[in-house]
């Protein structure tokens, strides 16, 4: 196995400025570092124990196979904010089969992210 120290999801969006925003300003997430000059510069957001880089850009839309997973402490409460800032909801809050309270929404270029609260009795919260 190799040594894996850190990682992160790679973003090449269609328009590189209106996903920044997005990510930024839509979803609020604190950034991690910024690099480059002027409107190509690309940033790098925090996500969790991991990290999500928007920079470049693409003649397309990331692979429609493409979705992030956020776990969020309360999903009525992620589900209110994103609304409140216009976030297009996919798919409003509910209780899966397995057990999770999942909500899904899109980025701009239809990245589907699956915005998920884990329930105090999911086994997910403890090791056997």
């Amino acid at each position: 196995m190799v040594n894996v120290l850190s990682s992160r999801t790679l973003l090449r969006p269609t328009d590189l400025e209106r996903s920044r925003a997005f990510y930024r300003d839509d979803l609020g997430l604190a950034i991690f570092r910024e690099f480059g000059e002027g409107p190509q510069r690309g940033t790098v957001f925090f996500l969790g124990g991991g990290y999500l880089e928007v920079s470049g850009r693409s003649d397309t839309p990331p692979a429609p196979g493409m979705s992030l997973w956020l776990q969020v402490p309360d999903i009525e409460a992620a589900h209110e904010q994103l609304r409140g800032r216009g976030v297009k909801v996919v798919r409003e809050p509910r209780r899966e089969p397995w057990g999770l309270i999942e909500m899904w929404i899109e980025d701009p270029d239809a990245v589907r992210i699956c915005v998920v609260e884990v329930p105090e009795d999911h086994p997910m919260r403890y090791r056997p």
